[in-house]
């Protein structure tokens, strides 16, 4: 089992902490990240961490360089047309129990970079290449590259190839988009090449008619940048935007910017001053808020890791760390029967995941962010009258003092071999 070849589609979070984990357990693994960008991608939103994938960092020796590279971000202030404060959430300073800022604010490159690059020299890494097909076998998983055309045996087929896994239509033999649960949200993402929030730690989150948001977060670069984002958010009935942003997505970047300034540019605030910073930005991207929502996350010897088997905003960081992680130690507890490892993974993390996406969270953005003026200004009083009251920070208090915690995969406790 020492031997183990696996191969891991996508460089990422996901890949890289499961690689990282499972070299700890098999120093004489062969591994291969085959990445279909030119080189690593290290850019990327803020993203957060949360629940299991709290300790898991600390388990790793990685918390402190996350601290030391995260966004100092301090909480979210809500506000109007004139910039006028409407509420402040603020962080809680607990990783136990934490608010919309999460006490692991980090960007998403800086955050793969601390991941990837205690393993980077252990591993072999193959850019601008990714998996045509596979075919499996009992004793291992035959794999077809798309542009070398080079076939290769593995015992493992690990997909960390994201939303859109290329990998999960070809192993569920269904469309990717099949598994895609559109939760009504689009955003743009940006870097803005000025300090619009002034030097201050609070994001600003402002909401217009029909779903628009300007959102605009800290950037700690010296420079002095902010991180922009214009999100829609839709109903299930407003097929008709929901087109027009899909169909924006279809075409590209370009396309996508003209239907911002269409769509943005009579909101209000400091929306033209964004509207002009995207056109500037060197690092625009655009992506539907979406959970994949898959009936299975293994067959056979091809497993599905992170936001390829259930990507879920709010925590799909943290779940992709928390899969890393099990599959690791699913394979660690299972020396030479992958298929159990891999079935115990499904079990472990499958239900966590779609426990995760249920409830309140299904329509959460919706009920934030109205739709009309009215709307938005009954959301306005309660999250005024929250905040003034201290609602908010009583919950948290309580929460702590009780030892309420966020909750936690019931993981086994594997036993690592020393470093």
């Amino acid at each position: 089992m020492s031997n183990l070849s696996i191969l891991i589609s996508g460089s990422g979070i996901a890949g890289s902490v499961f690689a990282s984990w499972l070299l700890r357990a098999h120093p004489n693994a062969n591994i291969t990240i085959v990445e279909r960008d030119p080189s690593l991608r290290l850019t990327g939103a803020s993203v957060d961490i949360r629940s299991s994938a709290v300790d898991i960092i600390k388990w790793m020796g990685a918390e402190q360089a996350i601290r030391d590279q995260t966004t100092q971000e301090e909480g979210i202030q809500f506000v109007k047309a004139n910039d006028k404060p409407v509420a402040t959430l603020r962080a809680t300073g607990s990783s136990e129990v934490q608010s919309i800022t999460s006490e692991f604010e980090i960007f998403r490159g800086a955050l793969a970079k601390i991941f990837i690059d205690p393993i980077i020299k252990r591993v072999k890494l193959i850019f601008d290449e990714s998996v045509d097909h596979f075919e499996q076998r009992d004793d291992g998983v035959v794999v077809t590259f798309a542009k070398s055309k080079e076939v290769k045996t593995y015992d493992l087929l690990v997909a960390a190839d994201g939303l859109g896994s290329k990998i999960r239509g070809l192993m569920l033999n269904t469309k990717p988009q099949e598994q895609l649960h559109d939760e009504g949200v689009h955003v743009a993402y940006f870097t803005i090449k000025s300090d619009l929030l002034q030097g201050g730690h609070l994001a600003k989150w402002y909401n217009t008619t029909r779903g628009r948001i300007v959102f605009l977060r800290p950037d700690p670069d010296p420079a002095g940048r902010t991180r922009g984002n214009l999100m829609n958010v839709t109903t299930s009935k407003d097929i008709e935007t929901k087109e027009r942003l899909n169909q924006a997505l279809r075409e590209g970047n370009e396309s996508y910017m003209k239907l911002m300034e269409e769509m943005f540019r009579d909101v209000g605030w400091l929306a033209p001053e964004v509207l002009q910073a995207m056109r500037e930005s060197d690092d625009f991207y655009c992506s539907l808020f979406g959970q994949i929502r898959s009936p299975k996350i293994h067959d056979g010897r091809v497993v599905l890791l992170g936001d390829a088997g259930y990507a879920t905003p709010g925590i799909g960081t943290s779940l992709a760390i928390i899969g890393g992680y099990v599959l690791a130690g699913e394979l660690l507890s299972h020396p030479g029967d992958v298929k159990t490892a891999l079935k115990r993974y499904e079990e472990i993390v499958l239900p966590f995941a779609k426990d995760s996406q249920g409830g309140f969270l299904v329509n959460a953005m919706q009920l934030l962010n109205p739709q009309t003026q009215w709307g938005i200004r009954i959301r306005n009083a309660i999250l005024a009258f929250v905040t003034w009251a201290k609602l908010d920070r009583l919950a948290m208090a309580v929460a702590s003092a009780l030892g309420v915690t966020e909750k936690k995969v019931p993981m086994p406790d594997y036993q690592w071999p020393a470093k």
